[in-house]
């Protein structure tokens, strides 16, 4: 029988999050879901980079909802990871900072993140990585293509 991608697909995502649930620094701190954890790194590069981060760059960045996003935020919000902060000018969106909690934790996961890439990228060439990345955003295109409740491509 020949191989499902889907399948394929799913047990690397399984595998990955098992991976970072298994990790030292991971297990020290349980307030830290995987996609917190994202969101975290996220916000962290763009502060770095001296950019602002709202909500909508999370729904844009990670593909979600802005529902979902809200949610998100505001869990984040409670387990003291992020802070919302008003905006001068604009009453209607809030500035997304790290707590030094975050800022913490960010440390922490960037340990595990680098040997995590490194476990990934054993073995493989640098042309095989570019192949790989290729065919990768090919993948998602091809996703984003489809009509998810028609189950169809769109026109």
């Amino acid at each position: 029988m020949e191989r499902a991608l889907g399948i394929e697909l799913r047990k690397l995502s399984n595998l990955t999050c098992r991976y970072f649930d298994q990790q030292t620094n991971k297990r020290a701190v349980d307030a830290v879901t995987g996609t917190n954890g994202w969101i975290i790194g996220y916000i962290a590069r763009r502060e770095k980079e001296g950019r602002e981060v709202y909500q909508r760059d999370l729904e844009t960045r990670f593909g979600i909802t802005r529902s979902t996003a809200s949610k998100v935020v505001a869990l984040m919000v409670q387990k003291g990871l992020i802070e919302q902060q008003s905006v001068p000018g604009d009453r209607r969106v809030r500035r997304l900072t790290l707590t030094p909690k975050a800022e913490e934790v960010k440390r922490m996961m960037d340990e595990d993140h680098e040997k995590f890439e490194a476990t990934l990228r054993k073995g493989l060439s640098e042309e095989e990585l570019a192949t790989l990345f290729s065919l990768l955003d090919r993948l998602q295109e091809n996703l984003r293509g489809m009509d998810v409740k028609e189950g169809t491509e769109k026109a």
